[in-house]
């Protein structure tokens, strides 16, 4: 996707009510707010023992005993030991022992379709809480041609048909993991007459993409970013 045509990859969603209720949970920053939401970590849920605050739900990291034991279980479960990937897998959980492959996975589908949703909605603010800065910068500008232009997006997130990752690799500070991730989309877009210029509202698209995220190891910011797309058409 190194041209950054976007309103044809993504084909992009409406699924506002959910993604409004996810964006909560990044919040803004003001010194004194909890760690930043990891969609990527594994997580326990913990119930406040205040009535008054009943219903809010505080996260945090868990590993279980056999990761105690042999911190690449959890990587050896996924991917079969001895095979490529889970060499590269190993070499991410070296780098960061709280790396987990399959939580991992949990969040970066969380992230695709939150990614997806705010480029339709054109939230800048979400998408810099997500994206590098060179992969928001491509973003920021297709939203602006298409405000500029007056197109307006409908679209469906349908949902992921799947989600794996293919490579992995510890660059200096950075560990990368990339996705190749099969999701189904509807969405058309009209110009500012109403006119339909491009997609079709009645038919569903599946859209293959390769997307890597990356997180600076050394930071104690656990969230992991999005700095490359590319489309397997």
């Amino acid at each position: 996707m190194g041209s950054f045509d976007f309103v044809t990859i993504f084909f992009l969603v409406a699924a506002v009510v959910i993604f409004l209720q996810l964006r909560s949970v990044l919040g803004r920053r003001t010194g004194s707010e909890r760690p930043p939401f990891d969609p990527y970590s594994k997580r326990e849920t913990v119930e406040p023992a205040d009535s008054a605050d009943r219903g809010k739900v505080v996260t945090l990291p868990r590993r279980d005993a056999d990761e105690e034991e042999n911190p690449f279980a959890a990587v050896d479960s996924f991917a079969p030991a001895g095979t490529p990937l889970n060499d590269q897998l190993r070499a991410i959980v070296k780098a960061d022992p709280s790396f987990n492959p399959k939580e991992f996975v949990a969040g970066a589908r969380m992230a695709y379709e939150m990614i997806v949703v705010a480029f339709a909605d054109g939230d800048r603010k979400a998408l810099k809480n997500l994206l590098s800065r060179e992969v928001y910068e491509g973003f920021d500008a297709a939203i602006s041609e298409r405000e500029s232009k007056g197109e307006v997006v409908r679209s469906s997130f349908v949902g992921i048909e799947k989600a794996d990752i293919v490579g992995a690799e510890v660059k200096d500070s950075e560990a990368n993991v990339t996705l190749r991730i099969v999701s189904q989309l509807i969405s058309a877009t009209y110009d500012k007459a109403g006119a339909l210029v491009e997609g079709d509202a009645e038919s569903v698209a599946e859209v293959n993409d390769l997307w890597t995220f990356a997180r600076d190891i050394r930071s104690r910011d656990p969230n992991w970013k999005l700095i490359a797309t590319e489309s397997e058409g």
